[in-house]
């Protein structure tokens, strides 16, 4: 392989020349003929048992052309981004412009990881909010946890009244037939959490369980099932129970049933107390470290290529898909309900995916610019932190991980601690500027759902 031609143009883009010739070439040719062989017919010969002289003199060498260098140019093209010292961002446009028995010459355009100019980023300034954890707090944190821990007991039949938990079966039909998705069993339905289209479970107050009785509802104009949207449908409901639930009592052996690590109440609220300050303590810092970070790509000079940006984007939806997921919602059904197109729902992302962009930027550019380097005492430290985090053996991880990609990130973490040592703590907050929307991208999303 050799790197004939090496350019750069305009928004952070490289051309590459290569060329693939000699053995490297000959081997593609090899490996080409092997795999085509079996299916090649040659008069007076069964399919795929010719000579190799044979073959070649009936159909010529350019029958292996496509082979071979499917064969060999990912492997030309990595080393020759490597010896060209470059960093793609995203795939490149391959071009075979020259190709014979002797070899071929391709072309690759990429995109490179754009070049920056850093500005201040020690003995700059921010304000970290104080930890104060009151009592209040941490009651409430108490409370939150007797809920989590609450059970569900069935109460005296007597007519459902609002908050109530029911236990109901229902079956919705529109113009007398069942439609689809208006058919369950056995579900729990707390009554005015507004779960259901609006009519629904006000009906259900005042009967009584043990009955089956029909509503009346019309599902709303915007309901994202077209079918359905502003259609009256009668639903037959079997009303099997009502309950609530009970939280445990707060003692001594609710303390216990927590954690191994309380035996009292009072070891429950100095638990809670203590957990309290560690997140406060951890947001106080985050704020800290987000307003540094913040400067830091303020006084910085780089001209993000896009596809940079859309990639971030890229994993930015498949994040907010998986939380979707796990309430039992698929991204593009939510995308139904709020009546937005996925290309404008991405684009609520934009903002803050160019931000994440930059900050990575940013502190790659420290790394080398502090000549920040990782030992191998360092990386050891860090692998055997994630292993205990994850419950696996240290020597199963190290075979697992990228080992190059782990110091990377150990770097930058180096990195951002150095802006933090080198910052001045303010004794108060700055006056904040009138923004036009403070909203994160994640809260602009969901607020469409509401």
């Amino acid at each position: 392989m050799k790197v004939l031609t090496q350019k750069e143009l305009s928004n952070s883009k490289v051309f590459l020349e290569i060329r693939v010739d000699g053995e490297e070439y000959q081997k593609g040719l090899d490996a080409a003929y092997r795999k085509i062989a079996p299916q090649i017919s040659v008069p007076g010969f069964r399919k795929g048992k010719a000579p190799k002289n044979i073959v070649l003199k009936t159909y010529g060498t350019g029958i292996l052309y496509e082979e071979a260098t499917n064969a060999t140019y990912p492997e030309a093209y990595e080393k020759a981004i490597s010896e060209a010292g470059v960093e793609p961002v995203d795939y490149p446009e391959i071009d075979i412009i020259d190709i014979n028995d002797e070899g071929y010459t391709f072309t690759a355009t990429l995109t490179q990881k754009p070049p920056v100019k850093l500005g201040t980023y020690k003995g700059l300034s921010a304000y970290k909010p104080p930890v104060e954890v009151t009592d209040e707090e941490v009651e409430t944190e108490i409370e939150n946890l007797r809920d989590r821990n609450a059970r569900q007991i069935e109460i005296e039949p007597r007519p459902v009244e609002n908050g109530d938990i029911t236990l109901i079966d229902y079956v919705g039909k529109l113009n007398g037939e069942p439609f689809e998705g208006g058919t369950a069993a056995a579900q729990y339905l707390t009554i005015g959490s507004g779960q259901f289209i609006p009519g629904f479970e006000d009906q259900i107050i005042g009967h009584t369980p043990g009955e089956t009785f029909d509503i009346d509802v019309t599902f709303p104009e915007d309901y994202p099932a077209d079918d359905l949207a502003g259609k009256p449908v009668v639903f037959t409901i079997s009303l099997h129970a009502i309950k609530k639930n009970e939280r445990p009592e707060l003692d001594d052996e609710f303390a216990k049933d927590v954690s191994d690590a309380y035996n009292t109440v009072e070891d429950l609220r100095a638990g809670m107390r203590t957990a309290v300050e560690e997140f406060k303590t951890k947001e106080a810092d985050r704020s800290f470290e987000d307003a540094l970070l913040a400067q830091v790509v303020e006084g910085m000079e780089v001209e993000v290529p896009q596809v940079m940006i859309d990639r971030q984007i890229d994993g930015m939806v498949e994040d907010f898909g998986a939380r979707m997921q796990q309430q039992g919602i698929n991204l593009e059904t939510y995308l139904s309900m709020i009546k937005v197109e996925k290309d404008e729902f991405r684009k609520t992302f934009a903002e803050a995916a160019e931000n994440n962009v930059k900050t990575s930027l940013a502190l790659e550019a420290i790394v080398k610019e502090e000549d920040i380097e990782i030992s191998e005492e360092e990386y050891n430290t860090e692998l055997e932190k994630i292993a205990n985090s994850v419950n696996i053996e240290i020597e199963k991880l190290a075979d697992m991980i990228d080992k190059a990609g782990l110091c990377r990130e150990i770097a930058v973490t180096k990195a951002v601690q150095l802006i933090k040592d080198s910052a001045v703590l303010l004794d108060k907050a700055p006056e904040k500027e009138e923004k036009k929307d403070e909203e994160t991208t994640d809260e602009k999303a969901e607020e469409k759902a509401e």
